[in-house]
């Protein structure tokens, strides 16, 4: 019934998933997000609240919260969000205990801080969360994003890459996307986006930190959703991929500068490389 109940409670056992409103009688719930996500069980926040202020969201997931639903939409968007909160705490907690036989092929060297990045890698290939690998140029992030596709379930399945410091902002959506025939001039016949050819395997964004504002957004919801309508097209369509992502920028200063999107650089990073 109190903030500081809630919170001892949430620290001293181990849950899965804590519903947080903001205004408690004693406080204010977003206050202590980070507090409550980075305890010794690290569950993972959903903000549940009346308050529709339009920086709540932000705030939230700031904070480290999974997400932010309005009291007036909790029947009808928790329980997927519940889902997919509890699928993604499972994919994390298997990464850390499935031991996998690594393939490395192309990646050479054996140092100390080389097998703190195999150590990354195995847990990244044993599961199906999201991957943000950072590094210099020519530090082989797009080789060590192939050697977690190779040593995933889905290493049977397309390796993917969209460099996105390559494609005209014009071509993003229909390169991502795909089109239908007579979508826009030139459009002579039917083309699959590179998303669907990602079904069933990895997709992997090079240089994501170029990917402009206006798709940041449009790809933040293929992300969550898995599911896009091509150009052109009246129906979406799903498409079943890994995300792995690569930049040699700091997006953590580009998200206080305002150039990429604080909720998309929080599912990217469901594990860090």
């Amino acid at each position: 019934q109190t903030l500081k109940e809630g919170v001892t409670t949430a620290e001293n056992d181990a849950w899965d998933v804590v519903l947080l409103d903001i205004h408690m009688p004693d406080g204010n719930g977003l206050e202590h997000v980070p507090q409550i996500v980075k305890g010794r069980h690290e569950p993972e926040v959903i903000i549940v609240t009346g308050d529709g202020a339009p920086d709540g969201a932000e705030r939230a997931i700031h904070g480290g919260a999974w997400t932010y639903i309005e009291k007036i939409n909790v029947i009808r968007d928790l329980p997927l969000h519940l889902m997919r909160a509890l699928q993604y705490r499972e994919e994390k907690q298997r990464a850390r205990s499935v031991p996998v036989i690594l393939k490395r092929k192309n990646i050479i060297g054996d140092s100390e801080p080389m097998q703190r990045c195999f150590e990354d890698l195995v847990k990244a290939a044993a599961s199906d969360v999201n991957v943000l690998i950072t590094g210099e140029t020519g530090t082989g992030k797009e080789v060590f994003a192939r050697a977690v596709h190779e040593n995933s379930a889905r290493a049977t399945g397309n390796f993917v890459v969209v460099d996105c410091a390559s494609l005209p902002e014009n071509l993003i959506e229909s390169a991502l996307f795909g089109h239908i025939k007579g979508a826009f001039t030139g459009a002579d016949g039917s083309r699959k986006g590179l998303i669907k050819h990602a079904d069933k395997g990895t997709l992997f964004l090079d240089e994501v930190g170029e990917l402009p504002p206006s798709m940041q957004k449009t790809f933040l919801r293929v992300l969550q959703e898995r599911r896009f309508r091509p150009i052109g097209a009246e129906r979406e369509i799903g498409s079943d991929f890994r995300l792995l992502a690569a930049t040699n920028r700091n997006l953590e200063e580009m998200v206080s500068q305002g150039l990429f999107r604080e909720d998309l650089l929080y599912r990217l990073k469901g594990l860090s490389l």
